[in-house]
């Protein structure tokens, strides 16, 4: 950070510049053409200047660029339906909030609501928000930076993957479970149908409402609407955010019809969500998903990428679609530095040896050809 940069210092930086970019290319002030692998943490799912995109932005801010929610707009009516059918029917209603932490901590609140239960259960390895109840349930926050001098309620952290530990840590005094599909942050971990569904029966053995956070995964980075949908498990709440605005900030928690009955008027709010420019990009993020057929490239060329880069340092993979694990050899973060020499931008995650990738949908097999021929020569 230079003397006159007054960025408050909070995040660690890249060696390099963004100056513009196009496709999954960024390019950088010194003249680099860079892979984009990493996506923004997985915001950038259409990629940069995205015709249809840009398009439903400038024509939203030119006719109205904002208008609060007790203002009536045909723009928010629209993107709720489109997106509740994206999602496939399973959800009724739509609230619209401005990131992945604020979605989860509505789902929570609507959870408390519905149940007046005082615990909730997560699994190991969750990153939900840095916000006071999406921290809470996020995996080594309380140690690392949560802050807080307590937290809004008590937590039961589950094993990732075990079965047994469910039954055991979910009672009638659960007031929901939150998981992660596909972990980002814990490493491109696939949870898996056998557990979610696990998950699912005991829920409803115990009358507990059950979130699936995909703010990473949802949006079609699973190669499905939502992994919900890949999985065939349907939660009472989806939360998302990241790929749902593109670049432009918005989350949203859906909600199927027993949760939207427990809505009431001002239980909830949001000052900028669903916001008009929000809503008009969330339209166009799912035109484009559908239109361009992206949700079949992401399923192929994630297959593509299984199966051409397990070489060099690569010793696996996993995860689900886009949000894919490099499994390496070496330390993950020295294999970041590696491929970023080689203009190939990765990401790490909270798995040391894990390589994360968050690519935009419009990755073609020419570009994991670059990625294969880089990890080559490591």
């Amino acid at each position: 950070m230079s003397p006159k940069d007054h960025l408050a210092p909070v995040f660690a930086q890249y060696p390099m510049e963004v100056v513009d970019a196009e496709g999954v290319w960024l390019h950088t002030r010194d003249g680099r053409r860079v892979l984009d692998l990493y996506g923004g943490h997985a915001v950038a799912a259409l990629g940069y200047k995205h015709p249809g995109w840009t398009r439903a932005l400038t024509q939203q801010a030119e006719a109205c660029n904002f208008q609060s929610n007790a203002v009536p707009m045909d723009v928010r009516v629209r993107a709720a339906t489109r997106l509740a059918k994206f999602a496939g029917g399973a959800f009724d209603s739509v609230f619209f909030v401005n990131s992945g932490a604020e979605a989860n901590e509505n789902a929570l609140r609507m959870a408390f609501k519905m149940t007046r239960r005082t615990r909730v259960v997560a699994v190991e390895g969750a990153f939900h928000g840095r916000t006071a109840a999406a921290g809470a349930v996020t995996w080594g926050a309380q140690a690392k930076w949560y802050e807080f001098p307590r937290a809004p309620f008590e937590v039961t952290f589950l094993p990732r993957r075990d079965l047994a530990a469910i039954a055991t840590n979910i009672g009638d005094d659960v007031a929901a479970v939150i998981v992660e599909p596909v972990q980002g942050v814990g490493g491109a971990y696939d949870m898996g149908t056998e557990y979610l569904a696990a998950l699912r029966k005991r829920c409803d053995e115990t009358g507990t409402p059950l979130i699936f956070d995909e703010v990473q995964i949802g949006v079609g980075r699973s190669g499905w609407p939502f992994a919900a949908n890949m999985y065939g498990v349907t939660p009472d709440m989806i939360t998302t955010a990241k790929a749902l605005g593109n670049g432009f900030p918005c989350g949203a928690l859906l909600m199927a019809p027993a949760v939207t009955a427990a809505i009431k008027l001002e239980g909830l709010g949001t000052t900028f969500g669903g916001g008009p420019m929000a809503c008009a990009v969330i339209e166009a993020v799912i035109d484009a998903i559908e239109s361009e057929n992206l949700l079949a490239n992401v399923r192929r060329v994630s297959a593509l990428l299984r199966e051409r880069c397990s070489v060099g340092p690569v010793v696996g993979h996993q995860g689900a679609g886009f949000l894919h694990g490099l499994r390496v050899s070496r330390p993950a973060k020295e294999i970041q530095t590696a491929l970023l020499a080689r203009d190939i931008l990765t990401g790490t995650s909270g798995d040391p040896n894990i390589v994360r990738l968050l690519p935009p949908y419009t990755l073609a097999d020419e570009h994991v050809e670059l990625l294969r021929e880089a990890l080559l020569s490591l």
